[in-house]
């Protein structure tokens, strides 16, 4: 057994006894097409091919007969069709095939001199191919040369080396998704919308979904299997097959223990809105937008204050990473008192150990102008919907607190879990349906739709959003989500990116996932700050809390490109670079530079406070920034 450097450390290296690899002449003829070439299965000496291209060589097992492999292989060199011949490796607790290349990178002590180097060369018959550094060479061996292996480890004995490194191969782990292979995906069109549908023709709208499908490619997997999304509702089916293995912690608020209450066909609710967010990839029915994510039903919707802290407080308990609710009033004669904003307020802000509960309620079927009441409070997020068309569904109440809509009915609807006792909805004749064309797909399963369906679809996209980076605070995957939405409807809708009747736009699970990674590798960079954010604007508001209009008296001057500054975010809103520009001179009495520039086809303003002649100075008002709450990083006007 031999020892060579490898990576960062060393690996024990022992011969395989059965596979070699080979590197045969005629493979090489660039003359010869891929469909005339000789594979090395079909010669007479080989056994079987393991693989066809390791480090150039076709990795095979040869038939040895009574010979040993390596009198075998020395046999095989000597014809006049092979080139090469190799052993392969396996490293001390691996089963993964290592062949040498042939290659190896030499590392010398520091002063050995190129003469002295080329005693080293010398000595084992390698051919310089590159001397990188001036202690640092790649070479690779000869006809006349050791095995590499060898090489490298005999080299690395020598006074004159500090390191030498053999270049190896071996077959690499493909992270490619394993796509959910349960019956029913390809209905759901909610999680990726091709444009049709197999069983229907209804005609939808090609990319009208909420991109989950993109989110889980981006993340290589289907979420994390530590999280827990709390479902607050009635009617929870807990032997439904993409739900029953994932339960954690269960509540009945209604009869005080785990409990739960289930076969009133007057609540059947919370399955299909459970089965949205987090229906399990077990081969058959449905997959939610999260189906790695755990299922924690907190059965009993209440108005009463006693009972919506105890709900809350015991999601926070119970280690709930997100809070999805499909239910609340738009009656103006019920209203939050201040117990219940207080109970939600604390588990956006306790939960989590400190970073937040994810709080997520509906906006409301009323066709309002007003969001239920719970989804206006300020640490939830409140969903309204769209639908296969990318319009606005009908039923969806708007508002300025409306963060996102998200795929649901209105025009096709969404297929969801039903519960055991589920008895549909009437027809004229008195039987009872599942489906909106009268067609099914499936016993367990049936249309679902509203904003109580594109409530626990955000949900489960924000536990992607968690999975892609845990870190995050609530208030920082409300923003994620508003930040990364597509703009549907008219652009005229919007105001300030925002859209009473869109929010800030159809949630798109795929670029939230991406901004949550962006954010982590940021936040993990030790030699830079991260970069600035593209904040997502707010309306302004007046003194009654309504949107209204302010004005700015803006003085435009040349600034020449020098010195210092502390740039503080990057937009893409020029309606917020005013409220921004307002705010830093109001705060700090400094002049405020706005640099201006295209990227990637869109314009983005940097906004840097201050203007010093050095570093220094520049950094003593960064301090006097971050004490009042603000994070900038020092810039050089030039740059920009």
């Amino acid at each position: 057994m031999l020892k060579v450097k490898c990576g960062k450390g060393f690996i024990k290296l022992k011969k395989s006894p059965k596979i070699v690899g080979l590197k045969t002449k005629v493979a090489e003829e660039s003359s010869r097409s891929l469909d005339q070439e000789e594979t090395s299965s079909s010669k007479e000496y080989v056994d079987r091919e393991v693989y066809k291209d390791l480090g150039g060589f076709n990795v095979v097992t040869l038939k040895t007969d009574e010979a040993t492999v390596d009198r075998k292989l020395d046999e095989v060199r000597e014809m006049e069709e092979v080139e090469l011949g190799t052993h392969v490796y396996y490293a001390e607790g691996s089963d993964k095939p290592l062949i040498p290349t042939g290659e190896i990178f030499i590392t010398f002590e520091e002063g050995v001199s190129l003469g002295e180097q080329g005693i080293a060369l010398d000595e084992f018959h390698l051919e310089l191919i590159e001397q990188i550094e001036e202690e640092e060479i790649r070479v690779k061996v000869t006809a006349q040369s050791p095995n590499p292996i060898k090489v490298a480890h005999f080299l690395q004995q020598t006074s004159l080396v500090r390191y030498a490194e053999p270049d190896l191969d071996m077959p690499m782990d493909h992270y490619a998704l394993q796509m959910p292979a349960d019956s029913l995906l390809r209905q759901q069109w909610h999680l990726q919308n091709s444009g049709f549908l197999s069983d229907t023709r209804r005609p939808l709208a090609k990319g009208a979904d909420a991109k989950v499908i993109g989110a889980w490619h981006r993340l290589g997997s289907l979420g994390d299997s530590s999280l827990k999304i709390a479902l607050i509702d009635n009617g929870f089916d807990l032997s439904h097959p993409d739900l029953r293995d994932k339960v954690v912690n269960p509540f009945d608020i209604w009869n005080q223990t785990p409990r739960l209450y289930q076969g009133d066909p007057q609540h059947t609710h919370g399955t299909p809105c459970a089965s949205v967010a987090l229906a399990a990839s077990n081969g058959n029915g449905m997959v939610g937008a999260a189906p790695k994510a755990r299922f924690m039903p907190i059965s009993g919707t209440s108005f009463s204050t006693s009972r919506t802290e105890q709900m809350f407080d015991y999601c926070v308990r119970n280690g709930a990473d997100i809070i999805s609710c499909s239910w609340g009033t738009t009656n103006p004669q019920f209203q939050l008192n201040a117990a219940k904003e207080r109970a939600i307020a604390r588990a956006a802000r306790e939960g989590r150990n400190g970073k937040g509960c994810v709080i997520l309620f509906a906006a409301g079927n009323e066709n309002y102008d007003y969001l239920n009441y719970y989804a206006a409070h300020p640490d939830v997020i409140a969903v309204g919907a769209s639908t296969s068309m990318d319009k606005h569904a009908s039923y969806s109440n708007r508002g300025r607190e409306l963060s996102v809509v998200a795929p649901s009915n209105g025009d096709w609807p969404i297929l969801a879990a039903r519960a055991w006792w589920d008895q549909g909805w009437s027809q004229q004749n008195g039987t009872f349906r599942y489906w909106v064309d009268g067609r099914s797909r499936g016993d367990r399963y049936k249309h679902f739709g509203g904003t109580s369906s594109a409530t626990p679809l955000v949900a489960g996209v924000c536990a992607l959003i968690l999975s892609a980076n845990p870190d995050l605070t609530a208030r920082e995957v409300k923003q994620i989500l508003e930040q990364t939405a597509d703009k549907i409807g008219s652009p005229s809708s919007y105001y300030y990116g925002h859209s009473r009747r869109y929010g800030y736009g159809r949630v798109n699970a795929e670029k939230a996932v991406l901004e949550a990674l962006r954010r982590k590798r940021s936040s993990s960079s030790s030699s830079t700050q991260p970069p600035p954010e593209l904040d997502t604007p707010t309306p302004p508001t007046n003194s009654g809390g309504q949107t209204g209009t302010e004005l700015f008296k803006i003085d435009v001057q040349k600034q020449q490109a020098k010195g210092w500054g502390i740039q503080v975010g990057a937009y893409t809103d020029y309606n917020n670079v005013i409220l921004q520009t307002n705010r830093m001179k109001q705060l700090f009495g400094e002049p405020v530079v706005v640099a201006s520039s295209q990227v990637s086809g869109r314009m983005v303003y940097k906004i840097v406070v201050g203007n010093y002649a050095n570093l220094q100075e520049a950094k003593k008002l960064q301090t006097k920034m971050k004490a009042k709450g603000i994070n900038g990083f020092p810039r050089k006007l030039s740059d920009l």
